[in-house]
């Protein structure tokens, strides 16, 4: 049902954009008609829909409820934005709001192009705009966490997200590493311990030094650094508020959204006066001691898994599933790896109270929770709480509703298609469009190629299928593709095929490292020479397997294509090329030698 729901939405915002007046309506609607008259005696042209003339006009009525909010006909929209039903129709007319959206815009601006977000996705269309000699301003601002934290020009990824994180990841490696170089020779002292300080202090220099480098890269493009709060005021203007509560006004031609996402705090006592969050993580004062990580979100796993491989004591709370949207089958040996690993989990439960023992760097907290199942109650004491149970996305006080820009209100989210919102000027990438990918490098490309389109006349769009990716858990996880649930959804069980097997890396051999805690899987579509539509490997550098694999997937590789191949050994990636027993067959996967 989701591809068809998506199909009425792109039908829904073709007719917002391409009319200056849309009115949804029925034949039969008194309100209907009283809305016609009125624009007929402004003599405003408008373009109608007559739900109930349509074969689809019920599916499309329930695709409209969900973009606007608004169950009723009449539903009207003025050069994209919401203006609503009959009652709010003549409001506006009475109170000129009707005249203002209807007057033409004015013939110039402050700016051509006006980027709100300091990410990767809004910093690379900004500055890829001012290429064209198009003048630019990129509005950035980061309210501070709960905890005071806050960071430099650059967006979560580069301050908060994949480089810290990758960093870490990178520490608890190498403490792995120590461990094995006993084993090849390397007479490593026993008690090495982590310098949790040391860690944090290269990490956030390299941080800096890239803060800087975006802040010179926009000052070489001559596009307009502006360190402010950005709120829409009406389609064409932002107001911007400085941390000195300065304002100013900017108006511009057109408007990239790139807000991003910030992490959730669940709604009970004590959550945000003494949990933190991947804001505060990385740039943390102190060792954050004994962890817990609530929630199996990536950014959870992550983080458990380098805190404990730096020798702290860490355990997962998790409320039902692991790595939700992910393919289950690898999330779930994700699982039983760390568990083996010395980290903890409590299943299927939930926070109900974090309290205060002992103050201190680190504090000691007492974080109560309670079974989902059985609803038993109970508590573990710990130095530090990390929030991990999801991210919501930062459209909500950014003025979208004085722009006429719809939100999804159940997640904040932005419905697009090609990254242009119902307000034809206004555009959105990144983690707060509806539907898309939670990834720097997809709004980095979606960026770069929306500025090529408005500004150099190209029409290449961002593909948003079969996109790589990595979760950096201590076993790091690479998919690319269709999770093994999706596919079944998709094509039926019956017309997919799995090939899979476990396998040991040869550099785990001399360590007497697990034979079978890596796997990996490849799916396969029988009716299409079985293309492969899903790649899933867990294993030592799955990153930079799977982006190989990637391009061979975007080029519509088949599993012909994979056996043709000639392997380099010895490797983890060989194995992708001489895969050949499938899940149907029942066939033991276990390692057999090189």
């Amino acid at each position: 049902m989701a591809p068809v729901a998506r199909d009425l939405r792109a039908v829904l915002l073709d007719h917002i954009r391409s009319n200056d007046v849309m009115i949804f309506s029925k034949t039969t609607c008194p309100f209907c008609d009283k809305v016609k008259e009125l624009f007929n005696g402004m003599n405003v042209q408008y373009k109608t829909l007559e739900l109930d003339s349509l074969e689809d006009g019920k599916e499309l009525q329930a695709a409209l409820q969900e973009l606007s909010g608004q169950k009723t006909v009449p539903n009207v929209f003025i050069k994209g934005t919401h203006l609503g039903g009959c009652d709010n129709t003549f409001k506006a007319k009475s109170d000129g709001k009707l005249a203002r959206l209807l007057s033409p815009p004015p013939s110039t601006y402050d700016y051509d192009f006006i980027v709100i977000g300091g990410g990767s996705g809004g910093l690379a269309a900004s500055k890829e705009a001012a290429l064209y000699g198009k003048k630019v301003a990129v509005c950035d601002f980061v309210s501070p966490s709960p905890k005071g934290t806050t960071w430099g020009l650059g967006g979560t990824c580069v301050n908060v997200g994949c480089i810290p994180k990758k960093l870490m990841h990178q520490a608890a490696i190498l403490g792995e590493s120590l461990q094995d170089s006993r084993h090849y020779g390397w007479e490593t002292p026993d008690d090495v311990q982590h310098n949790w300080d040391k860690l944090r202090d290269a990490v956030q220099a390299h941080i800096g030094s890239l803060n800087w480098g975006y802040r010179v890269a926009l000052r070489d493009k001559d596009v307009t650094y502006i360190n402010a709060f950005a709120q829409f005021t009406d389609p064409h203007t932002i107001k911007t508020v400085n941390r000195r509560g300065k304002e100013q006004v900017h108006t511009a031609e057109r408007f990239l959204i790139a807000t991003g996402m910030r992490p959730r705090y669940p709604d009970i006592p004590g959550c945000k006066e003494y949990c933190i969050t991947s804001d505060d993580l990385f740039s943390l004062p102190y060792n954050p001691g004994k962890t817990v990580c609530i929630g199996a979100s990536y950014v959870s796993l992550e983080c458990a898994g380098f805190l404990a491989g730096m020798g702290n004591d860490v355990t997962v709370m998790v409320r039902s599933i692991l790595l939700r949207g992910f393919d289950q089958d690898m999330a779930e040996k994700i699982g039983t790896y760390m568990e083996k690993h010395h980290i903890k989990f409590i299943r299927k439960a939930v926070p109900t109270k974090i309290e205060m023992v002992e103050e201190g760097q680190p504090p000691t907290l007492r974080v109560h929770y309670k079974k989902t199942e059985t609803g038993q109650e109970s508590s573990i004491e710990v130095n530090t709480v990390l929030m991990g149970i999801g991210r919501d996305a930062c459209t909500d006080k950014i003025g979208l509703d004085q722009a006429g820009v719809i939100v999804n209100p159940k997640n904040g989210k932005i419905p697009v298609t090609n990254e242009q919102t119902n307000v034809p000027h206004i555009y959105a990438v990144g983690d707060i469009l509806e539907g898309g990918h939670e990834l720097t490098p997809v709004a980095i490309e979606a960026g770069k190629l929306l500025a090529r389109r408005l500004y150099n006349n190209h029409s290449r769009q961002c593909d948003y299928v079969n996109v790589p990716t990595t979760v950096f858990t201590p076993l790091e996880y690479g998919s690319c593709g269709l999770s093994e649930e999706d596919a079944i959804s998709s094509l039926g069980e019956e017309n997919i095929e799995v090939y899979h097997t476990y396998f040991q890396p040869l550099e785990f051999t001399v360590s007497h490292r697990e034979a079978n805690a890596c796997y990996a899987k490849i799916i396969c579509d029988k009716n299409k020479d079985e293309r492969v539509i899903g790649f899933h490997v867990l294993g030592p550098n799955a990153g930079e397997i799977t982006q190989g694999f990637g391009v061979a997937m975007k080029a519509g590789a088949t599993k012909a294509h994979f056996d043709s191949t000639i392997g380099i050994h010895p490797t983890c990636g060989e194995l992708f090329t001489t895969m050949q027993i499938t899940r149907s067959s029942g066939e033991d996967i276990t390692p057999q030698g090189c």
